[in-house]
């Protein structure tokens, strides 16, 4: 399983180009840094691969997943999990109504299973009925990443998830994100602008700006 991303060109309909002649290739397993000033194109990248692009944007390229072209589907249909530096968890919901809208359709007693085997392995289970409004900013990024796996996504994209947290926190967080990454087998896309967030030099990208 791979991310393969050839960008010929990242513009916005009047012409102007954010990013071009980029090529990817992200392995199972492996945790690829992206990293550039404001304005570089990053989250813009992201956006690209996931289907979220702004109206005013326009991707030129191919962008592959498990070896099936991708970047023509809906966002949906890509199978490609986002984490942001927000959580986004519905403040109307509960945690374990946050999770269980994220798996997939099928017999209710198993979707409570996977719920509930997510929040063992967070060992969160006391907090299931929980409001996310009290919980810690390291639970809420727990939850936040466990509704994005209970997805079952083929690639997973991270962009700057750690940077509220402080330093501490965010050490913990990051060695937990990365391992469960690992462990799950994904391909993995990071942005950040913390050198410390890079999982392995070998798998650095800079971004500049045009």
């Amino acid at each position: 399983m791979s991310l393969d991303i050839t960008l010929h060109r990242l513009a916005t309909r009047q012409g102007h180009t954010l990013l071009h002649a980029l090529q990817l290739r992200v392995p199972a397993g492996v945790i690829h840094t992206v990293m550039g000033e404001s304005g570089s194109g990053k989250s813009s990248l992201l956006s690209a691969v996931c289907g979220t692009l702004p109206e005013g944007l326009v991707f030129e390229g191919e962008i592959s997943l498990q070896g099936r072209r991708i970047e023509q589907l809906p966002t949906e249909q890509r199978r490609v999990g986002l984490l942001f530096q927000d959580d986004l968890l519905f403040a109307h919901m509960t945690v374990r109504e946050n999770l269980l809208f994220a798996v997939p359709a099928g017999p209710r007693a198993e979707r409570e299973a996977q719920v509930s085997a997510g929040l063992d392995s967070l060992e969160m289970r006391d907090f299931a009925n929980a409001d996310p409004a009290t919980l810690s900013g390291g639970q809420r990024t727990r939850v936040a990443l466990l509704r994005a796996l209970l997805a079952r996504p083929q690639a997973l994209l991270l962009d700057e998830p750690f940077a509220k947290l402080d330093a501490a926190l965010r050490e913990r967080m990051r060695h937990w994100v990365f391992a469960l990454a690992r462990q799950q087998g994904m391909p993995v896309l990071l942005v950040t602008h913390d050198a410390a967030d890079v999982a392995d030099a070998a798998h650095l990208t800079h971004l500049h700006t045009v």
